[in-house]
């Protein structure tokens, strides 16, 4: 029985006696088997085949040797060079596009500060991640460059030897080598890219607020053939291409509007004065009226009173024990407990507002500074003056924290009586106490004064945060409620009323309490403002 082809022995590269017939020379060739063959092999097994002497059949071989040469040195090995000077060139735009990516994330970091430092640390980690795998990639396809140049250069030199002092077999060795598909052109990896967009409207939750970071398949080796760039439409959907592939993109997207009116959810006539308003998170809310505390159910019917002998300045309700704490005319702090108002200590300054903070730190508001103090009056830190000498804070009359910065806005009366120029305004510090920015009403042009506005100054009667972190400032003498950014950039104006809005405040869903008065009537609206 034959011995099947593909078993049979083969004669290694620059083997000159047979490999059936030892010792014999191969100076024949099999036309049909297409190989070397001795003089023994055409009696034996290459009987009846045709065949030549080998001096004929490499006479034919050597122009396709003589064109390989040609093409190699005057079109790949060129070629080949441009490719390895291009990854230099990869390698300086990888680290640069990365240096102005980290650059630019690192500006907008800075104007959200305090929460949003952890995640910055893990885009600029995944940055870092993704400039190290691509330098990474670079490199070793650089490496594999060298390395097929290295094998080209010594293919055609080993060629150039057969056709200048080789014998018959090594110029058919060379022909079989350049045709062998062993080595070929290294395909050129896909870099991860990354892309970052800041966000000029950081009114959302922190991840909208800083920005959008979109980042590219990484790692992958494709041709140049076969290159493309994966994308999304401007709806962060998949584009045509990722869809016929059968790739699956997911995205998480938090997505929160703004109402296209504001909804007034409920409207009542208050049964007391109101010169401060603290709503609960059981739907409830604390008012203030001179030295009277009340506790009004969501349709304006009282529940609880509590009356104090001296007058209270300022309420505030503490975010993590849901306790009300107050200052009052005798320089005291006080906390309500089961019904009562319990000292927890005093202040050397008349204290004319009150915050209580996430920390349980209390913040306090006085002429010309607001202090912060830890619950049994230890002073944990100040307001400083500014550059100029003049106070930060002059005539604080509301202090607000944010539930997500932890930024801190103050409503300043900035009193002449107090040494200051009497423009009123909003400032917002970090919890530092270092000035972020100062509001001082600026409105653009399509937002027109109505009949009722009169386009009077700014005039912050209370400010609160909402859970996204904007500020709603109460603007009494032009009887609306401005919607601002955490930045400090205009949103819009959430309600216009006909009556001098006086205070302000928000529960966890984002209703807001709003009290508008007129001549001592207070008109209380629940007003729904956003949606998440």
């Amino acid at each position: 029985m034959a011995t099947p082809k593909s078993q049979m022995p083969l004669r290694i590269k620059g083997q000159t006696t047979c490999i059936h017939h030892k010792g014999r020379q191969l100076e024949m060739y099999c036309e049909k088997c297409q190989e070397l063959v001795c003089l023994k092999c055409l009696s034996s097994i290459h009987k009846t085949h045709p065949v030549c002497e080998l001096g004929e059949i490499t006479s034919q071989k050597e122009p396709d040797i003589k064109n390989f040469i040609d093409r190699r040195e005057k079109n790949d090995l060129v070629q080949i060079g441009k490719y390895i000077t291009t990854t230099d060139t990869l390698l300086k735009d990888n680290t640069s596009t990365f240096e102005k990516l980290s650059q630019k994330l690192k500006m907008q970091t800075d104007k959200l500060k305090q929460e949003l430092d952890m995640l910055t640390a893990q885009t600029l980690s995944l940055y870092h991640k993704m400039e190290e795998d691509n330098t990474k990639l670079i490199k070793e396809y650089k490496q594999d460059l060298e390395m097929y140049e290295k094998q080209l250069k010594q293919q055609v030199q080993e060629c150039k030897a057969a056709l200048q002092r080789g014998s018959h077999i090594q110029i058919y060795d060379a022909y079989c080598e350049i045709h062998s598909p062993t080595h070929s052109l290294p395909v050129k990896p896909v870099l991860g890219t990354a892309n970052f967009t800041p966000n000029k409207r950081p009114q959302d939750p922190l991840k909208n607020a800083l920005g959008k970071v979109i980042t590219s398949g990484q790692g992958q080796t494709l041709t140049d053939q076969d290159q493309s760039v994966t994308t999304s439409d401007g709806r962060g959907q998949p584009s045509t291409q990722q869809q016929q592939s059968g790739a699956k993109v997911k995205k998480a997207v938090t997505t929160y509007k703004l109402l296209p009116q504001t909804k007034v959810v409920e409207e009542w006539k208050s049964p007391c004065y109101i010169d401060s308003i603290c709503p609960t998170t059981d739907g409830q809310v604390w008012t203030l009226g001179y030295n009277t505390l009340s506790l009004l159910d969501r349709k304006g019917k009282v529940i609880q009173t509590v009356k104090h002998n001296a007058r209270i300045n300022d309420i505030s309700l503490s975010p993590t024990t849901h306790t009300l704490w107050v200052c009052d005319n005798n320089n005291n702090i006080m906390e309500l407990v089961s019904g009562r108002l319990t000292h927890r200590f005093r202040t050397k300054e008349l204290p004319l507002c009150i915050c209580i903070t996430a920390s349980n730190h209390v913040i306090v508001g006085m002429t010309k500074h607001i202090s912060k103090f830890t619950t049994d009056g230890k002073m944990v830190c100040t307001t400083m003056t500014k550059g100029t000498g003049k106070p930060l804070v002059c005539t604080p009359h509301s202090i607000s924290e944010c539930p997500v910065t932890h930024n801190v806005a103050v409503a300043d009366f900035s009193q002449e009586s107090d040494g200051c120029d009497g423009k009123r305004h909003v400032v917002v510090m970090d919890t530092d106490f270092k000035e972020l920015f100062v509001y001082r009403g600026d409105i653009p042009s399509t937002y027109k004064p109505t009949p009722q506005t009169g386009g009077e100054p700014l005039n912050p009667c209370g400010v609160v945060y909402d859970s996204g972190g904007n500020l709603i400032i109460g603007d009494c003498n032009n009887y609306r409620v401005l919607l601002i950014s955490g930045g400090g950039e205009f949103l819009r104006v959430i309600h216009t009323d006909t009556s001098h809005t006086r205070a302000v405040g928000i529960v966890r869903e984002d209703v807001l309490w709003a009290v508008f008065e007129e001549l001592f009537a207070y008109n209380v609206k629940l007003l729904q403002y956003s949606s998440v």
